[in-house]
């Protein structure tokens, strides 16, 4: 009995998305209907003008270094890095962590999917000064900067379904959930099944300011 009222409730819920739909489509054919020859070259213009700029967008974050994932040397370059573009993600990591080669393997996918955003990669090692700065304790952490300033953290892998074997597409729907990426998923639905189980617990540090330099690391194999 359940289970045909439930079957009733979707199979209307289809319906009225359907009708909807089909209203939509009919009010966008009467438009181009109602439209002179005029009404047309004006609305290829703004197409073109359009996919113009999105193409001059393109190639000036191609400039800047979008588009690939890579190494910069030190914390010098960070700065001068995340004050050319509006949307960064740092990789700060270890070469003895094996977690942080997955998420090597996995942003290299999203810098060439979301050229928007600027994918970096910086050694702890290297960056002293920076890590006390933006508190950076455990290994992987993601820095997610939007504007020049440090919007938000992915500290190991909590926010990805605490799994190693986690998808691309988990990662990328935590960067979305954050803003930092153009994301056009549902941020509410998590790609990963343990979600129901776990929930989601975002690592957000306002503090910028540590002392000690010693990383602790999600890695069973550091040194």
């Amino acid at each position: 009995m359940a289970a045909d009222m439930y079957a009733k409730v979707m199979e209307n819920q289809l319906m009225q998305t359907a009708t909807l739909m089909e209203e939509q489509l009919d009010a966008e054919l009467e438009k181009l209907d109602k439209m002179d020859d005029d009404d047309m070259d004006r609305l290829k213009e703004k197409r073109l003008e359009a996919l113009k700029k999105a193409q001059q967008q393109k190639q000036e974050w191609i400039s800047k270094g979008h588009g690939e994932y890579r190494e910069i040397p030190s914390e010098r370059d960070f700065f001068q890095e995340v004050k050319e573009s509006k949307n960064v993600v740092c990789h700060f990591y270890k070469d003895s962590s094996f977690r942080c080669k997955i998420l090597d393997k996995h942003l290299a996918l999203l810098a060439k999917k979301h050229i928007e955003t600027k994918f970096l990669k910086l050694n702890v090692e290297k960056a002293p000064f920076l890590c006390e700065r933006l508190r950076i304790k455990v290994i992987p952490t993601l820095a997610l900067v939007k504007d020049g300033k440090t919007r938000d953290y992915v500290v190991g892998f909590t926010d990805l379904g605490n799994t190693d074997e986690f998808t691309t597409e988990t990662l990328e729907w935590r960067l979305g959930c954050s803003n930092i990426i153009n994301y056009s998923g549902n941020v509410l639905e998590p790609p990963f099944q343990s979600q129901k189980k776990h929930g989601s617990h975002f690592t957000k540090l306002e503090k910028k300011t540590i002392r000690g330099k010693k990383y602790d690391s999600d890695s069973d194999d550091d040194d």
